[in-house]
């Protein structure tokens, strides 16, 4: 294919900012690579792109798999990611199922009521929230995240609703006239036939919940119960940062996310694309 000479400026932009966009991502964590490698004078001493003295320095790594007890941390974090989508998947496809199908009363305002409540900044509701679980007596455990994120995540619901309302209603029709009850209706045909659905809104629950912070440091202020995204920072001291320890650590929790990428980018690509065209 000839590139003609009028298209060479938007030609240039197209790869100058291609080329830009890759820099800012790949930079950032080639500093963080190299750095969880150099000694605590190297990291403070030495320019941020220099190599380690001792490129097979892994004292780093074993100090923040160790001390910053990140096993325990990716046990904890797997637990609550796995009870928290399982909940989501449930209770949004089933909230979807009966926002879709059923003609009731007040459907318009539940559905106006999702849709405020997605619209609320999460944070204007923290004190009241904070007061919720430590009178339910689930602070400090992992229930206290399992149920947030299971009871607040609205956004599944509405994946859920786009997903059943492409789905046509003949089918649920059809199988009322062979005496098929609701909930084997959505057992049996519409549970199935939400799978893009379903995958796409585990990508996004777990990608929220690994990379989430302020919740388990809220809610899990206990070291034994910290999870991953809580685990690096027990390296943060009032008075200093053991920033080469942390930079190991980040390398560490990046590998699970990396491996899974890999192996299921296919179906990532396909679950964002089709939740995008439903």
């Amino acid at each position: 294919m000839k590139i003609r000479i009028a298209d060479l400026p938007a030609e240039f932009v197209k790869y100058f900012s291609l080329i830009t966009g890759c820099l800012i991502a790949f930079v950032p964590l080639l500093v963080i690579f190299l750095s969880s490698f150099k000694t605590q004078q190297e990291f403070y001493e030495s320019p941020v792109l220099s190599l380690p003295s001792n490129i097979f320095n892994f004292a780093n790594y074993v100090s923040a798999f160790v001390s910053g007890k990140m096993l325990e941390g990716f046990f904890n974090t797997t637990i609550i990611m796995l009870v928290s989508c399982a909940g989501t998947i449930i209770i949004g496809s089933m909230t979807a199922y009966v926002l879709s199908r059923f003609n009731f009363k007040f459907n318009r305002l539940v559905g106006t009521l999702f849709l405020l409540a997605a619209l609320i900044p999460a944070v204007s509701t923290q004190v009241a929230t904070f007061q919720i679980v430590e009178g339910l007596g689930l602070f400090n455990t992992m229930w206290s995240n399992i149920i947030l994120f299971v009871g607040t995540d609205i956004i599944s619901v509405y994946i859920f609703l786009q997903f059943l309302n492409g789905i046509p209603t003949d089918i649920d029709e059809a199988a009322l006239m062979d005496g098929a009850s609701f909930f084997r209706i959505y057992t049996s045909i519409i549970f199935p036939l939400l799978k893009p659905a379903i995958a796409t809104v585990l990508i996004i629950k777990m990608v929220a919940f690994y990379n989430d912070f302020y919740t388990p440091f809220l809610y899990m202020p206990d070291k034994d119960l910290g999870v991953i995204s809580t685990a690096l920072f027990r390296f943060i001291g009032p008075f200093s940062a053991q920033w080469h320890v942390i930079c190991a650590g980040i390398v560490i929790t990046i590998i699970p996310t990396l491996i899974v990428f890999l192996f299921l980018q296919k179906y990532i690509y396909n679950g964002l694309i089709q939740g995008a065209v439903k």
